[in-house]
């Protein structure tokens, strides 16, 4: 990938004044976008095919709702509620792309303003994709984007402690190990600890460069 993402994106405004994530987010060799009808194919393939894989660190989706793998219309109600959530600010959820093939998701959910001025990152990734930090490189790119562009003073991502994958993303992150939340979030039907990793925009704003340098400068 040839593009170049040591400058910080341009600010992108919703005529409410809300922040709204720009079209393309970039990292060393990914891409990210908001999913949008025409994916389904794409998203269908690589979650029917990771279905064992995926489900078992995810919320149970509901018996009563349709499943967007395998539903189109479930599928671009799903995009439509996305970009909602952008439009008002509340969530950004980016598809992962590389060498333009769709090979997971990336998110900041539960964004709240106010005091707090805080957001959660939650992320997925094709199996046969995984093991090559394109998702460590698709959450310090969004990382960037929260903390530069949404002035967003804390992240945290809550893993589940037997999730080895997952920790391993924020382990070469550097993300700061907050401790244990007990119960914290309903997967897969049960009620899971969480080990609660963070990072402020202190901390960010003194590791920028090194993250920059190491995850979304194209490498000459």
């Amino acid at each position: 990938m040839s593009h170049s993402s040591n400058t910080s994106p341009k600010r992108f405004l919703h005529p409410a004044g809300a922040p709204v994530a720009p079209s393309r987010l970039y990292g060393q060799r990914i891409m990210m976008r908001p999913l949008v009808a025409h994916d389904f194919e794409a998203w269908s393939e690589v979650r029917l095919r990771n279905v064992d894989w995926l489900t078992v660190w995810e919320p149970r989706r509901s018996d009563f709702l349709a499943d967007p793998a395998t539903d189109r219309d479930a599928f671009e109600r799903r995009c439509v509620a996305r970009d909602r959530e952008r439009q008002n600010g509340s969530a950004y959820t980016l598809g992962l792309f590389v060498n333009n093939l769709l090979v997971g998701e990336v998110n900041i959910n539960n964004v709240v303003r106010g005091a707090m001025q805080t957001g959660t990152i939650g992320y997925w990734i094709d199996r046969k994709h995984a093991g090559n930090g394109y998702v460590a490189e698709g959450v310090a790119t969004i990382m960037k984007f929260a903390f530069d562009d949404l002035n967003l003073h804390r992240l945290e991502v809550c893993i589940i402690p037997r999730n080895t994958n997952s920790k391993r993303v924020a382990e070469k992150l550097g993300l700061r190990l907050e401790g244990l939340a007990e119960r914290f979030l309903e997967i897969n039907g049960v009620w899971e600890d969480h080990l609660r990793y963070a990072i402020t925009s202190e901390e960010w704003h003194e590791r920028r460069d090194a993250l920059t340098h190491q995850w979304l400068t194209t490498k000459k």
